[in-house]
C-alpha cells in the first residue's frame, strides 16, 4: 500500500512538473529577433540595396573598354565587290574623353574611293572629345554618381522599413500581452466567483442566506465564464496575429504554439530591447536620422541632374584627331602630318527643351529641399510629443497603482463583512467589478505604454540590438 501511494506521488510530482516545464516564455527581444533574421518583408528590404548595387554595376558599364569588329563583304556572278574589315578598340574616360585604336583592311573592284587602304591594312589611334556640352558632366557620369548616391540612400531607406515592420510586429506582441494579461484576470477572479458561490449554496442550505444570494452569486459566476471566454477568443486572435510575423529561415510560417506566452515582466526590458534606455532630445541629433539623411542624398542626386540639364545649354562642340599609319610597331610612324580629324558643333537657336527641363529640374530640388525641412520639423515634434506622453504615463502608473491597490482593499473588507453578515452579496459583487475595471485599466494603460516606446523606436528609427 504504501509503494503503491509513492509510486502515486511521483506521478502526480512529474506530471505537474512537466506541466510547468512546457509552458515556455518568448520575449519580446527573443521575438523582434525572429522578425529581423527571418521575416519575408524584412529579407524583401535587403533587396533595395541589391538593386541599387546592380544600378551602380551598370552606371560603371557605361565606362566599359569595347571591341568593335565589323566585317562588310560583297560577291556577285565571280566579282569581288567589296570586301571590308574594321576593327576598333574604345575606352571611355570619366569625362568627356575617349581614346580609340583601329585597324582597317578593305578591297574589291568597286570599293569606295575613300575607303582604299594599303593591302597590309591602316593602324590608327586617336581621341576625341566634347570640349563644351558633355565634358564636365553627361549622362554617363550624372548615372554614375546617382546610383552612388542610390546605394547610400537605400540603406537609409532600408532601416526605415524593417523598423516599421518591427514596430508593426512589437504592437502585435504588446497586443498578445495585453489579452494574456486580461486573460488571466478573469480567471484569478473566476475562482472567487466559484468560491463565492459554493459558499453562499451552502450557507443557504444552512439557512443562512436567503435563496436570492445564490441566484445573484450564479448570475455572477455566469458572467465571469462568459468574460473568460471573449477573453479566451482574444487572446486566440492575438496570438494568430503574432504568428504572421514569425518565420523560419527558409520562408517557412511558424503557428505559435499554446504553451508559449509572453513575458509578463516587459516592463523592465522595454527600453533595453528598443535600445531607448538612454534616448533623450538632447542627444538626438535630427541630421543623422536616416529619413533626413535620406532626403539629402535625395537632393545630391536631384542636384547631380539639375548640373545636366544646366550643362544641356551649352552648344555642343565635338572634336577628333586620330593619327593614321601603316606600321604601328615603329613609333616614329606617328607624325602629324598623317592623321584624320573633325568636328562637330550644334547649338539650338532658342533652347526652349533644355531651359524647360533646367527649370524643372530645379523645382523638384527645391520640392525636396523644403521636404527635408520640413520632415527635420516634424520628426522633431512627434520625438518631443511621445517623450512627454511617457513621462505622463508614468504619472497616470503611479495613480492607477494606488487605484487598483485602494479597490483591492475596499473589496477584501467588504468580503469580510459579508461572511460576518454585515453586509451584502450585491455589495461584494460591486467592489469586485470595480475591482476588475480597474485592473483592466491599468493593463490598457500599461499596453499604451508599450506603444509609446514603440513610436519613440519608430518615430526615431533608432538601431535594435543584436
Amino acid at each position: 500500500m504504501k509503494n503503491c501511494l509513492f509510486i502515486t506521488f511521483l506521478l502526480i510530482y512529474f506530471v505537474s512538473f512537466s506541466q510547468k516545464k512546457v509552458e515556455s516564455v518568448m520575449t519580446l527581444s527573443e521575438y523582434l529577433g525572429y522578425v529581423k533574421s527571418y521575416h519575408p518583408i524584412v529579407k524583401q528590404a535587403n533587396l533595395v540595396i541589391n538593386k541599387s548595387e546592380a544600378k551602380l554595376l551598370k552606371a560603371r558599364g557605361a565606362f566599359d573598354p569595347k571591341i568593335e569588329i565589323d566585317f562588310d563583304k560583297k560577291q556577285f556572278k565571280d566579282k569581288e565587290y567589296y570586301n571590308k574589315l574594321n576593327g576598333a578598340f574604345k575606352i571611355p574616360t570619366y569625362y568627356g574623353l575617349e581614346f580609340k585604336a583601329n585597324f582597317e583592311k578593305n578591297d574589291g573592284l568597286f570599293l569606295n574611293t575613300e575607303a582604299n587602304v594599303p593591302s597590309d591594312g591602316l593602324y590608327a589611334a586617336g581621341v576625341s572629345a566634347s570640349l563644351l556640352k558633355g565634358l564636365l558632366i553627361n549622362k554617363r557620369i550624372a548615372a554614375l554618381k546617382q546610383a552612388k548616391y542610390y546605394i547610400n540612400q537605400a540603406k537609409e531607406d532600408q532601416q526605415i522599413f524593417v523598423n516599421e515592420i518591427l514596430y508593426n510586429a512589437s504592437i502585435s506582441y504588446f497586443n498578445w500581452l495585453k489579452t494574456f494579461n486580461e486573460k488571466k484576470v478573469y480567471e484569478d477572479f473566476l475562482e472567487n466567483a466559484i468560491t463565492r458561490f459554493k459558499g453562499t449554496k451552502k450557507a443557504f442550505y444552512e439557512g443562512e442566506k436567503p435563496a436570492i444570494d445564490t441566484l445573484e452569486a450564479a448570475i455572477t459566476l455566469n458572467n465571469r465564464k462568459l468574460n473568460l471566454e471573449k477573453a479566451r477568443i482574444k487572446l486566440v486572435k492575438s496570438s494568430l496575429e503574432i504568428s504572421t510575423f514569425l518565420w523560419l529561415n527558409d520562408n517557412t510560417p511558424i503557428e505559435l504554439q499554446n504553451h508559449i506566452i509572453p513575458d509578463t515582466n516587459t516592463l523592465k526590458n522595454i527600453d533595453a530591447t528598443f535600445n531607448i534606455a538612454l534616448f533623450n532630445n538632447a542627444n538626438f541629433d535630427i541630421n543623422n536620422h536616416p529619413k533626413i539623411k535620406s532626403l539629402e542624398y535625395k537632393i545630391k542626386s536631384l542636384n547631380i541632374i539639375k548640373n545636366l540639364k544646366m550643362n544641356n545649354l551649352l552648344p555642343k562642340l565635338d572634336v577628333q584627331y586620330i593619327f593614321l599609319t601603316q606600321t604601328p610597331k615603329q613609333s616614329s610612324s606617328l607624325n602629324i602630318d598623317n592623321y584624320k580629324a573633325g568636328i562637330s558643333f550644334k547649338l539650338p537657336l532658342f533652347l526652349r527643351k533644355e531651359r524647360g527641363d533646367f527649370k524643372l529640374a530645379k523645382v523638384k530640388l527645391n520640392q525636396t529641399k523644403f521636404e527635408n525641412e520640413i520632415a527635420k520639423v516634424n520628426i522633431k515634434n512627434k520625438v518631443n510629443a511621445i517623450q512627454q506622453e511617457l513621462e505622463s504615463f508614468t504619472i497616470q502608473n503611479d495613480y492607477i497603482t494606488n487605484i487598483v491597490r485602494d479597490y483591492d482593499v475596499l473589496l477584501k473588507a467588504e468580503e469580510r463583512k459579508f461572511f460576518l453578515g454585515e453586509s451584502s452579496l450585491f455589495l461584494v459583487n460591486y467592489r469586485e467589478s470595480k475591482y476588475i475595471e480597474t485592473k483592466l485599466k491599468a493593463i490598457k494603460l500599461e499596453n499604451n505604454f508599450f506603444e509609446s516606446k514603440a513610436n519613440l523606436f519608430k518615430t526615431a528609427v533608432i538601431n535594435l540590438i543584436n
